[in-house]
């Protein structure tokens, strides 16, 4: 029979919890901070697209300072949609983010493989990844991507992967989403990326050609493994929820699931004490 006055004692790791900005989409930027401070989120990662607040340094930290929520991460303007943000020129998109972040105190800088076709910055790459390492305390983690898949037939947009581990970046995001449109073991490329692993995007996916970024738990991921293990190894770097509620018919809705994929985050990033810890780390 178990003591009734035993205590469970857990490890919490330093690690903080986020919101994308893109998560609140087709609402705004500023309303993304308003949701992230109201539910609890330890600060937002801002998704630097075509909505103009995302691009306004002077606006982001304004909001920043209103809702009293810290920026923690920007997602560089890297997709498809936002080929003309902050110019066309991709090096001058990632210089500015490493500006716009130091500006706003982020720590990190999401930034996805090159598409196969920007050859001259496909080659320049790596090299000037490590270059902007060396120059700033802002970190570019490098993001796992995925093949697009249709008819039974896959190709690879980016070079020279979409799988940035065979490469030898500074930091890498781990994105779940991304994991199960190209059906890879999350578990084992959080593993190859090691001590690397700086950033992770936590949502979930059935393995669908479509890249879903459900609600974590919603999915067949192992989104509660991968959270307990990085609990387990004192994680100290930045988990974000990035899912998709552009299908929720009103606010209301939007924010459930964003409650809920907080309360799923926080409650699996946990591990048990060390053996005669009485007391928890936070």
């Amino acid at each position: 029979m178990s003591d009734p006055s035993a205590q469970v004692v857990a490890r919490v790791p330093a690690a903080r919890v986020a919101l994308s900005t893109a998560s609140v989409y087709p609402e705004s930027t500023a309303n993304a901070f308003e949701i992230a401070a109201r539910l609890g989120y330890d600060g937002v990662e801002v998704m630097v697209w075509t909505d103009p607040v995302s691009q306004d340094v002077t606006a982001l930290r304004r909001l920043s300072d209103y809702h009293q929520i810290p920026i923690l991460a920007l997602h560089a303007p890297c997709l498809v949609i936002t080929q003309r943000v902050w110019g066309t020129d991709p090096w001058v998109k990632l210089v500015r983010a490493k500006t716009a972040a130091e500006e706003c105190g982020a720590e990190t800088v999401v930034v996805h493989p090159p598409f196969r076709w920007q050859r001259e910055y496909a080659r320049q790459f790596l090299g000037g990844i490590q270059q902007m390492a060396d120059e700033t305390d802002v970190r570019f983690a490098v993001e796992n991507m995925f093949p697009l898949r249709a008819r039974g037939r896959e190709v690879t947009p980016y070079a020279p992967d979409w799988d940035p581990t065979g490469e030898d970046f500074p930091d890498f995001t781990l994105d779940l989403s991304h994991t199960a449109v190209s059906q890879s073991d999350a578990l084992a490329m959080a593993a190859k990326m090691g001590d690397r692993l700086a950033h992770v995007h936590i949502a979930d996916g059935t393995g669908s050609p479509r890249d879903e970024h459900l609600v974590p738990g919603r999915g067949e991921q192992p989104c509660a493994e991968l959270l307990e293990g990085l609990a387990e190894r004192s994680f100290g770097g930045l988990v974000v929820v990035e899912v998709n509620t552009r299908k929720c018919e009103d606010r209301d809705e939007r924010e459930v699931d964003l409650a809920e994929a907080l309360a799923y985050t926080r409650l699996h990033l946990t591990a048990p004490a060390a053996a005669g810890s009485s007391t928890s780390a936070r």
